[in-house]
């Protein structure tokens, strides 16, 4: 595989691990990601109710934020991002506290952050990615960041309709050939060859992608890298609960299903007992301390996402879900990073020489 290039920094194994929330990628996963040469990500939701006992929510955030960064740096030297949702209320803050600890960089999706180059302070280095879900998203942002900004992505992710979590798709879409990754990755990478002169935009493929023959495919359709998620799950080094990685080892194929987010996008989890109780009505909350989420209103809400995301990470499945991508059931055992990532390169070469 050839390297990755971020605004200039070199990423020798082009896989970004996926930021996934509440609690399934923090210091650990993503330090052992970039200590293979890839990208860790460390996920920012929910982490004040990982971090308690600094202040409200949101300053446990900002603490929670900055001690997984120092834990990662701790164990690695080699690039770690973060992953923010524009849809987090503190999303400022967690950006400026990204800003602060001169994090690698941010990754920013579930909503376009049409304003997170506003956030960079002088002399920062911390790179600018967005994830988006079609070229007319990636060109409504760079044409945002460049007007307002003088500033361009260092570089785009595009999830398509088959990644874990939430899909910036509507239901119809996500079982539509005409939107799936490999229409939506040639069409981003046109989009950005336009800024060519100003800057070259590489493309990350995200969603479903579990082999290393889909990363020759995806590489071969024109995109510098992949994101993947679900498949570092089933990691030793993955941050969730025992019990949390064995609802993926457990899941059938049948078992992946389209949800309703409290978000108020659609997502994908795995069934489960927690989400059975959501559809008869039976969870829906009482209060809301923290409002977390911008578009999260929870007189309307069939449930607090972020606490039963929260649960689940912790192994408590009766109280919480486990988002997931399309292929979470081709998961058989609980490996290491780098048997994970050894094992995609083999399949990327064998792709290689075949094709």
């Amino acid at each position: 595989m050839k390297s990755l290039f971020i605004g200039g920094m070199e990423i020798k194994l082009p896989i970004i691990q996926g930021g996934m929330g509440v609690g399934i990628s923090l210091s650990g996963l993503a330090s052992a990601v970039a200590n293979e040469g890839g990208i860790g990500v460390i996920s920012c939701a929910g982490l004040g109710l990982i971090y308690t006992g600094h202040g409200n929510f949101f300053q446990n955030c900002i603490w929670g934020l900055k001690e997984e960064f120092r834990l990662a740096r701790e164990r690695t030297k080699g690039v770690v991002g973060v992953n923010i949702m524009v849809a987090l209320t503190n999303f400022a803050d967690m950006v400026r506290t990204a800003m602060e600890e001169e994090v690698d960089i941010i990754f920013s999706g579930a909503g376009l952050p049409l304003d997170l180059p506003s956030y960079l302070i002088p002399g920062s280095k911390t790179k600018l990615v967005p994830i988006v879900s079609s070229a007319r998203a990636a060109k409504i942002i760079c044409d945002k960041w460049h007007n307002n900004y003088n500033y361009l992505p260092d570089a785009i992710v595009v999830e398509g309709p088959k990644a874990g979590g939430h899909l910036g798709f509507k239901r119809e879409q996500i079982f539509d050939e005409a939107y799936s990754l490999e229409k939506i990755i040639p069409e981003v990478v046109k989009t950005v060859a336009s800024y060519r002169k100003m800057k070259v935009i590489p493309v990350i493929a995200a969603g479903g992608i579990s082999s290393g023959r889909d990363i020759y495919h995806f590489f071969e359709l024109g995109a510098s890298g992949v994101q993947m998620g679900t498949l570092f799950v089933t990691t030793e080094e993955c941050d969730a609960s025992d019990a949390f990685k064995q609802v993926y080892l457990a899941a059938q194929e049948g078992d992946l299903q389209i949800i309703n987010s409290p978000v108020g996008m659609p997502g994908r989890a795995i069934k489960s007992e927690f989400l059975d109780r959501v559809a008869a009505g039976l969870e829906v909350p009482k209060n809301c301390p923290e409002h977390c989420i911008k578009t999260c209103d929870y007189s309307k809400s069939p449930y607090c996402i972020m606490k039963a995301l929260f649960n689940a990470a912790k192994g408590n499945m009766k109280r919480g879900y486990a988002f997931a991508g399309i292929n979470a059931h081709l998961a058989q055992k609980i490996s290491n990073v780098r048997e994970v990532i050894a094992v995609l390169k083999m399949q990327y070469a064998m792709a290689e020489n075949e094709g």
